[in-house]
């Protein structure tokens, strides 16, 4: 196991567990059969994922089962959860990047639990105030790093500089060949609009371009997030989630009133015959499924949480995720992009 990337998962989280994680795990291997460099950590009921695993024929030798019989539900505040989870499926997840030298951990339970138990297992980075949650968006172009999409509602002119230069090493990992272009959501465009804290961290993002961990693009409003201009767009949670949540209902909305045009009549249902791809194309887009997996940043190692009510093919891009960032060194990107920001501090 010493050569290949390790992803820790934590099969018992989310609903529908353990299906749909091993069918996202079987998704992901049938997805990129050209790989062979990793193997799978998979923490849960054994007998359950044993009985399970005869179904998903792509997961051979790839991977270790660990016992874990106890579950962090839902329904139980991370408290509770940590008091009783500390032999769960979800604990034992994190903690193998201490015990076993896991590269990533991913679980789709509880989010908040998820969370806190990470931050205790793994401790923040030096110098990281807040550790932030990252999300991936489409746009025209490839993709959206997003952070931070919830998991501080108040940030300082520090936290907003930390969250640009380790979405930068996100985006990095993900896609090696791409150029990081930095924004800072605002109400405008220009230099002199939005809050003080906005145009103090604007005044130091410039700064920091120099040392060309990304290109800082300015302010970007909410309208030019998909334009693929910026690729990681940086705010405060508060808003990050009020943006995100807008987004996914907005999507939402689309597809579902499309979907109603085209079969109000025989004439609107015809149509869809000579327009399939490019409908089947446009779904494929906005489909959520595909973006599954958010990131959290700013911890000793990495962790991924997939949406809990995803299903197999939602789960296999997490699991995506997971290998893409364990590959491309995500942790070791973040530290030297943040050693940047503690020289800036230090000169000022």
């Amino acid at each position: 196991m010493t050569d290949k990337i390790k992803i820790a998962i934590d099969l018992m989280g989310g609903e529908n567990s353990p299906d749909k994680c091993l069918e996202g795990i079987n998704l992901f291997i049938s997805r990129n059969n050209h790989l062979n460099d990793y193997i799978f950590l998979l923490f849960g009921d054994e007998i359950k994922i044993k009985e399970k695993l005869k179904k998903y024929k792509k997961i051979k030798n790839n991977y270790k089962i660990f016992d874990t019989k106890i579950i962090v539900s839902d329904e139980l505040s991370a408290i509770s959860s940590i008091k009783k989870g500390k032999d769960s499926s979800m604990w034992k997840s994190i903690q193998a990047q201490i015990d076993l030298n896991a590269d990533v951990s991913l679980s789709a339970g509880n989010t908040g639990v998820f969370l806190v138990m990470s931050k205790m297992i793994l401790k923040t980075l030096e110098n990281v105030d807040k550790p932030a949650l990252a999300g991936l968006w489409p746009n025209e172009k490839n993709m959206n790093v997003v952070l931070d999409l919830g998991a501080n509602i108040e940030c300082s002119e520090k936290n907003l500089i930390d969250f640009s230069e380790m979405g930068s090493a996100l985006y990095k990992s993900l896609y090696p060949s791409d150029k990081a272009k930095v924004s800072l959501l605002n109400i405008g465009l220009e230099e002199v609009k939005g809050t003080e804290l906005l145009k103090s961290t604007y005044a130091k993002l410039k700064q920091l371009n120099e040392f060309g961990d990304f290109e800082f693009k300015g302010y970007i409003e909410g309208n030019q997030i998909t334009k693929g201009e910026s690729n990681v767009i940086v705010t405060d949670g508060f808003t990050g989630n009020i943006a995100l949540k807008t987004a996914e209902g907005t999507a939402n909305f689309l597809t579902e009133n499309l979907k109603k045009s085209l079969s109000e009549n025989l004439f609107s249902k015809l149509s869809i015959i000579f327009s399939y791809f490019s409908l089947k194309k446009f779904k494929e887009k906005l489909d959520p499924r595909k973006y599954n997996g958010a990131i959290f940043l700013g911890l000793t190692g990495p962790v991924v949480k997939s949406h809990g009510g995803t299903d197999g093919l939602g789960f296999s891009y997490s699991v995506e995720v997971s290998y893409k960032i364990a590959k491309g060194k995500l942790i070791d990107k973040i530290k030297e992009n943040l050693s940047h920001t503690k020289s800036l501090y230090e000169k000022t």
